[in-house]
């Protein structure tokens, strides 16, 4: 790539005049790093900050992880979504301080072997936390790097990104900031260089190495494959709520939401008729419908609170309270609304 040399100092002049203040980058360590990496993925960086902060305040180290129950992780972790960083960032922890005595290893290849560490994140925490030069290669830096290069090749090809990779290793990245350099290229992909049809190519410190701003064709890159359609599921959620107590469910140790709680439900959407079968001597409330959004997967649910002392909800139900709910059940972000009725409910029984 021609000029990379002037193309990452000018990268590196903006990205220490415009860097966001953000905990992971003012208190630098591997083991932040690594957490933040893993709750970055696939969520906005408002979300993450406060979760960021409670999360090393409850785990302020890999031994501390390591020696917490899967539950204790899973609820620090809820409202993050995409549970299954959070397992594997536990599971991580645990190797780290069986097998490494505590110290993340700064290979990107030994950092590939741990749990839920692919290219990119290993790139990312050899770079950051210990100045490996390495390439970590994201969403941000694909559609960075298509327009810079005009290249109309569709993002998603797993060649593009090793493409890419190669690239910055043998052509564009520094031997000193590296670390800073890979988050000057996430930085400028999340502030600047955005994604859709409005690329602020007039604040780009580094425009004038761009071919598709040359040529006008910034709004037309990058190119991405359409995404499959996604799943639906129907599922009504039932509320059993009895003596102070409300029946949850632990979900399956493997699959969507592998190990979280959830009430207990049926698939299709009952109406009110069909619902008041399920408690011939107890009440029945409506509590409205909701739709979630997964990767792959849509549910539609709706949802019924029973009120009686003679309840019989399904096999396999553990009664929760209050105390339950708010600090100790990890809950998928779908639920949230029913957990806040939930818990309406019980303080109304307690009043």
């Amino acid at each position: 790539m021609n000029n990379a040399d002037a193309l990452a100092a000018a990268l590196l002049a903006w990205y220490d005049s415009r860097a966001r203040v953000l905990p992971w980058r003012t208190e630098p360590s591997p083991y932040g790093t690594l957490v933040s990496e893993l709750m970055l993925q696939q969520t906005r960086v408002d979300t993450v900050i406060p979760k960021y902060k409670a999360f090393l305040a409850r785990f302020p180290s890999f031994q501390a992880l390591a020696s917490a129950q899967e539950d204790e992780v899973l609820k620090a972790w809820e409202g993050l979504g995409y549970y299954s960083r959070a397992r594997n960032l536990h599971r991580a922890a645990k190797v780290v301080v069986e097998d490494y005595g505590g110290v993340l290893p700064s290979d990107p290849a030994v950092l590939r072997t741990l749990p839920g560490i692919g290219p990119y994140c290993a790139g990312s925490v050899a770079s950051i936390g210990f100045g490996v030069r390495a390439p970590a290669v994201d969403g941000n830096v694909l559609r960075v790097f298509a327009r810079l290069q005009g290249d109309f090749r569709d993002i998603l090809l797993p060649q593009v990104r090793k493409d890419t990779e190669k690239l910055l290793l043998e052509e564009v990245l520094p031997f000193q900031r590296v670390g800073d350099f890979n988050q000057a290229l996430m930085e400028l992909g999340a502030l600047v260089c955005i994604p859709a049809a409005a690329p602020r190519c007039e604040e780009c410190p580094v425009q004038s190495f761009c071919l598709a701003r040359a040529e006008g064709i910034e709004q037309q890159l990058p190119v991405r494959g359409a995404a499959k359609p996604r799943r639906k599921e129907e599922k009504t959620f039932l509320l059993y709520v009895c003596r102070g107590k409300v029946a949850v469910q632990k979900r399956p140790s493997r699959g969507l939401l592998a190990n979280l709680w959830e009430f207990p439900w049926v698939k299709g959407h009952l109406t009110f008729r069909q619902a008041e079968e399920f408690v011939p001597h107890g009440t029945v409330a409506f509590l409205g419908e909701a739709e979630h959004l997964f990767s792959h997967l849509e549910w539609h649910m709706r949802a019924y609170a029973f009120k009686g002392e003679e309840l019989c909800p399904p096999d396999g139900v553990v009664w929760a309270g209050r105390e339950e709910l708010e600090n100790h059940l990890a809950f998928p972000s779908a639920l949230r609304q029913y957990v806040r009725v939930a818990m309406k409910l019980l303080e109304e029984e307690d009043a």
